[in-house]
C-alpha cells in the first residue's frame, strides 16, 4: 500500500511514518532525507542536488521527482511507500500521480492529520528529540528521561530545533496553509483522502492510521 501523510509541521508525520516502517515494512520517502542522502551519494542526480544546494537555490520539482523515481526503481519496499513531505503543491501532486502511473504504482490513501494550531504550537515548543536515533520527547507528555539518557538508544544527545518556537512555527504554518492545504481538496475530490485527529496520543493516532489503511 502506498500512502501520503499530510499535515502541518509538527503534526507527527515523521513519528507515524517510522511506526509504519517498523510494523509494516514500508519505506518512508522523506524529501529532506532523500536530498541529504543524494547530496553525498556521488551519483549524477546527487551532483545536481549538491550543486543546487551549494548555490543556496531551491531544489526543483523535477529533481525531487527524479529522486522518488530512483527509489521506486529499486523496488524493495514490500509494504509499500510513505510519501512524507511531498507533494507540497498541486503541481507536485500532478507530477507524483503521473510518475506513479508510469511506474505501475498506485496511490492507495492520503491521510490528513488534522490539528488545532494553538495546541500544535504548545506541543512543538515543548518538543525535543534524541540526536542519535530521532526518538521524539515532549516536556509535558513524554519528558526526557530523568537519568539523561534516551529511553530508546541510551544516548545523552537531547536536541531542540532552533525553529521550534511560536514565531517560527506561525511562519511555517502560514506557508503550509498557503501552499499545501489545497491538496486536501485535491485528494478529497479523487476520493483518496481520509482525515484523522492528529492531536491524540501517538498510539491513538497510530491506531487511527491502521483503521484507515485496513
Amino acid at each position: 500500500m502506498n500512502i501520503i501523510l499530510l499535515g502541518p509541521p509538527g503534526a507527527g508525520k515523521g513519528t507515524q511514518a517510522r511506526k509504519l516502517v517498523e510494523e509494516r515494512g514500508m519505506m518512508q520517502l522523506s524529501t529532506g532525507d532523500m536530498l541529504r542522502a543524494a547530496r553525498t551519494s556521488g551519483t549524477e542526480m546527487g551532483k545536481k542536488v549538491a550543486d543546487v544546494m551549494d548555490r543556496g537555490d531551491l531544489v526543483t520539482d523535477e529533481i525531487v521527482i527524479g529522486l522518488i523515481r530512483e527509489q521506486l526503481e529499486l523496488g524493495h519496499a514490500e509494504g509499500g511507500y510513505i510519501f512524507d513531505g511531498f507533494p507540497r503543491t498541486l503541481k507536485q501532486a500532478d507530477a507524483l500521480g503521473e510518475l506513479l502511473v508510469e511506474m505501475g504504482e498506485t496511490l492507495d490513501r492520503v491521510i490528513e492529520m488534522q490539528v488545532d494550531d494553538e495546541a500544535l504550537i504548545q506541543r512543538i515548543t515543548a518538543r525535543s528529540t534524541c540526536g542519535s536515533c530521532g526518538e521524539v520527547y515532549n516536556d509535558d507528555t513524554k519528558p526526557w528521561p530523568a537519568d539523561g539518557k534516551c529511553a530508546n538508544c541510551g544516548s545523552t544527545d537531547q536536541t531542540r530545533r532552533a525553529d521550534d518556537n511560536a514565531e517560527s512555527l506561525n511562519t511555517r504554518l502560514f506557508a503550509y496553509y498557503k501552499q499545501t492545504s489545497p491538496l486536501i481538496g485535491y485528494y478529497h475530490a479523487s476520493r483518496d483522502l481520509a482525515s484523522i485527529d492528529g492531536l491524540q496520543s501517538m498510539d491513538e493516532v497510530a491506531q487511527q492510521i491502521k483503521d484507515v489503511m485496513a
